[in-house]
């Protein structure tokens, strides 16, 4: 499909288009950046605490990874397309852009491109899809351990900060573009309460996100595996199953790890 043949399939189809796409960035692509950045944040309460957030989260067992692609994966890059095809034609995702300065216009796409780019890295390096690739580092056994691990160098640490800001910048800024396109504020009145909601959400993820990042450099890796082994080993007990041996779990089979 050419760049006209696209350009007239959206103006065509714009309203829908636009409602999914925004729709998308909020539920569930923003729900789960949300849950995400809370669950790393649990860290600052200790390993063991987010030990048992990773652990909540994959005693869906084999239904994880059909929801994550069903909840997370595909919105997400249905939600990207849509987003990068808007940028290459130039077109605003809303209709009533005079609103909007030209840098907070400039930023949202600057940031999703930004934002895209981190996530792929991000589970290149962290997720079990990433092994393939020389990635695939985090072992939900050992959750804080194996993170703060990942994360250590100070250039990754870095990159991980600038994707984190990016992020959540995306998110909170495009809830105010959200709200114009779903008719939600229409007045400059309602526009500049809304403008602070962004403002406020962007402020508590970003300390969220940060925070979760600055936990992790700061775990004593070895304490915390010595609290995850001791957690993996207690579950076991209760679930009847012989004690772990040979192989640490990270050489596990890679469905049953995730982020």
């Amino acid at each position: 499909m050419t760049t006209n043949d696209t350009s007239s399939f959206l103006s065509r189809h714009q309203f829908l288009i636009f409602r999914l796409f925004s729709l998308a960035g909020l539920v569930p692509v923003g729900a789960f950046l949300v849950v995400h950045l809370l669950t790393n944040a649990s860290v600052l309460a200790g390993p063991g605490t987010f030990q048992s957030r990773v652990d909540m989260i994959h005693s869906l067992g084999p239904l994880l990874v059909p929801i994550e692609w069903a909840f997370i994966f595909l919105p997400m890059l249905f939600h990207a397309a849509v987003g990068f095809v808007i940028i290459a034609n130039g077109m605003p995702n809303v209709g009533t852009y005079a609103y909007v300065g030209n840098v907070r216009y400039t930023l949202q796409r600057a940031t999703g491109m930004i934002a895209f780019a981190f996530i792929i890295w991000h589970i290149v390096q962290l997720h079990w899809m990433g092994a393939a690739l020389g990635g695939g580092a985090f072992d939900p056994h050992h959750a804080a351990s194996s993170a703060a691990v990942a994360i250590r160098p100070l250039s990754v640490s870095l990159l991980y900060a600038i994707g984190i800001l990016s992020t959540v910048f995306h998110f909170s800024n495009g809830l105010w573009t959200l709200g114009i396109t779903w008719g939600l504020w229409t007045s400059p009145a309602a526009m500049r309460r809304a403008n602070w909601i962004s403002v406020v959400m962007g402020v508590v993820l970003g300390a969220a996100g940060l925070g979760g990042l600055g936990g992790m450099r700061s775990i004593d890796v070895e304490q915390a595996k010595a609290i995850e082994t001791r957690m993996e080993e207690g579950r076991r007990l209760l679930e009847g199953v012989a004690p772990a041996s040979g192989p640490s779990p990270q050489s596990q089979p890679a469905q049953s790890r995730s982020l």
